[in-house]
């Protein structure tokens, strides 16, 4: 891999990407499809719903996400991935598999240094 430093552009897809909370709400719309946002919020409990509201915004101002607003009463608002954002799945998944291992990376590390730090 090539890339000259000067010309990276990961900060590009970090800005997109960066968040507790966007990851988790892209995986959802590619894994379970179109959702309302009462559903979202009820597979992401611990999210407020101003950050809800916030990350979806930034979502859908970057095309990641598609909004569509139902006119009718009450109005129904439904979220789903956009085309251009499927393109973000094999980067989720790449990141989800490095996370994983780091994960484990940490945990056997920490257990090396318990175990040193016991003798």
């Amino acid at each position: 891999m090539e890339i000259k430093p000067e010309l990276c552009k990961v900060d590009e897809a970090l800005g997109i990407l960066v968040g507790k909370w966007k990851p988790i709400i892209l995986l959802h719309l590619i894994t379970e499809g179109t959702q309302r946002f009462s559903e979202l919020k009820r597979l992401m409990p611990d999210i407020t719903q101003k950050m809800l509201t916030k990350q979806l915004r930034e979502l859908e101002d970057e095309d990641i996400i598609n909004r569509v607003i139902y006119p009718q009463v009450p109005p129904k608002v439904e979220y789903s991935i956009s085309e251009y954002g499927k393109s973000l799945q094999p980067v989720l998944a790449i990141m989800h598999e490095w996370g994983t291992g780091h994960a484990t990376h940490i945990e056997k590390k920490r257990n090396s240094q318990n175990t040193s730090d016991a003798l």
